[in-house]
């Protein structure tokens, strides 16, 4: 009787030897089940900080906290055997100081993540070098940052002006050469985004930024129509769940409240005697 090989977890290495090959897939997960339906079809899970808006309700990801991203890490790694995961550092748990970085990280590696995500370019490549030099896989973020939406402003496309496009391809570069695996592109003007992808020696994850990237990246309740009807211009819906949920949660209602459920069928009867 022949035995199944055991289904090996993507590496590391193996993603970051796709650069220029077949295009990384990526999608968010935050739960044990949702990582278990995503899995095989992905390259690699993101626990992103996003949960914080998805999940929790927040408004932005800045309230994020290292417990929440170990507790959804954790979840996703018991519903996960293939993709690699990478987990998102939260705001203010790795920008003090490299060792808090090594702290914040190791917490989640512990807790399943093969990887660790952070924000930012040159002011961050010591923190970057620092990690990698430890054993931590370093995924790099440039371009808009949510972590900085306070900075920021607001969530608007980055890389319009010539100095700001100047300045993300030189946050690009210092993540690059302090030895993160792979890049994410955020709301990157998409000219700017087919740049860097062109001139960085590792694979780029794009996320509103160009079809040029090495890989592409969405957050899964946006991808499945699940949050509502304020879309981002760079998210294709390829589900409406929430029409869905709707429906089956109005058709619960009514039948409840007429009686119809539960049916004989739904219940237990009493057991008669031998």
């Amino acid at each position: 009787m022949s035995v199944s090989a055991p289904i090996r977890r993507i590496t590391i290495p193996q993603l970051r030897a796709r650069k220029g090959q077949e295009p990384i897939v990526v999608l968010t997960a935050y739960t044990t089940p949702m990582a278990r339906l995503l899995d095989p079809h992905v390259d690699a899970l993101l626990v992103g900080d996003s949960l914080g808006m998805v999940v929790h309700g927040l408004d932005s990801t800045v309230g994020v906290t290292l417990e929440m991203m170990a507790l959804h890490t954790a979840a996703v790694r018991r519903g996960s055997v293939r993709a690699a995961i990478i987990a998102d550092l939260p705001f203010g748990s790795y920008q003090a100081s490299p060792r808090d970085a090594f702290a914040a990280s190791a917490r989640l590696l512990a807790e399943g993540a093969s990887a660790v995500k952070l924000e930012g370019g040159e002011e961050m490549a010591e923190t970057v070098a620092f990690l990698v030099a430890r054993g931590i896989p370093v995924m790099g973020h440039v371009g808009l940052l949510p972590q900085s939406v306070n900075v920021l402003g607001g969530y608007n496309a980055r890389g319009r002006s010539a100095e700001e496009a100047a300045r993300i391809m030189s946050s690009a570069k210092a993540m690059a050469a302090a030895g993160a695996f792979s890049l994410v592109i955020e709301g990157t003007v998409e000219p700017l985004a087919r740049r860097i992808t062109e001139e960085v020696a590792i694979p780029t994850i794009g996320i509103g930024a160009s079809v040029a990237c090495d890989g592409q990246v969405l957050v899964v309740d946006d991808m499945l129509g699940l949050t509502g009807a304020g879309t981002p211009r760079f998210v294709r819906r390829y589900a409406e769940l929430e029409a869905a949920i709707t429906e089956a949660a109005t058709g619960f209602a009514a039948d409840v409240r007429a009686r119809r459920f539960p049916g004989p069928e739904h219940v237990f009867a009493e057991k008669k005697p031998s």
